[in-house]
């Protein structure tokens, strides 16, 4: 299941739900990324996501459909956030079921790393000194390069 909206993002209650569809895998996965706050982020206020509708879904949904066909995956799972997100608050959750954790794990792994390197957001942060566009990082494209 994919969803990219301006919705926040309850965590604990996608979980349950995810869990109670993957019923009898032996193994779940969840991710929650979230906006650091000021104090841990150089004083990021808030972030702000545009998406390319419908691009940026198909790109996410063949990555989710990639991950099954890499992994004995069951089900998967991936809530992306778009429009502003304030620090602290939760900007993506990814889940991933199957019999075996190591399957759940990499899985939920590959969909962060496609999330982050070529999913099609444009991302800004406000903070203390402006506002700025922010691109993913070298270490991020360097996770990204284990699954070619």
């Amino acid at each position: 299941m994919l969803k990219v909206s301006e919705d926040p993002i309850d965590a604990s209650a996608l979980l349950k739900a995810f869990e109670t569809e993957a019923a009898g895998a032996g193994a779940i996965v969840s991710f929650s990324g979230i906006v650091r706050s000021k104090a841990t982020s150089g004083g990021v206020e808030h972030l702000f996501l545009q998406a390319y509708s419908p691009m940026t879904e198909d790109g996410i949904q063949a990555a989710m459909d990639e991950a099954q066909s890499r992994w004995p995956i069951v089900n998967a799972l991936v809530q992306h956030r778009v429009g502003e997100i304030k620090a602290g608050e939760t900007i993506v959750f990814v889940a991933t079921a199957s019999a075996h954790r190591r399957a759940s794990f990499e899985a939920a792994d590959f969909l962060m790393d496609y999330l982050k390197t070529k999913a099609v957001f444009w991302k800004r942060e406000k903070t203390d000194r402006g506002d700025a566009w922010i691109e993913p990082g070298d270490s991020d494209y360097a996770d990204a390069e284990r699954w070619r």
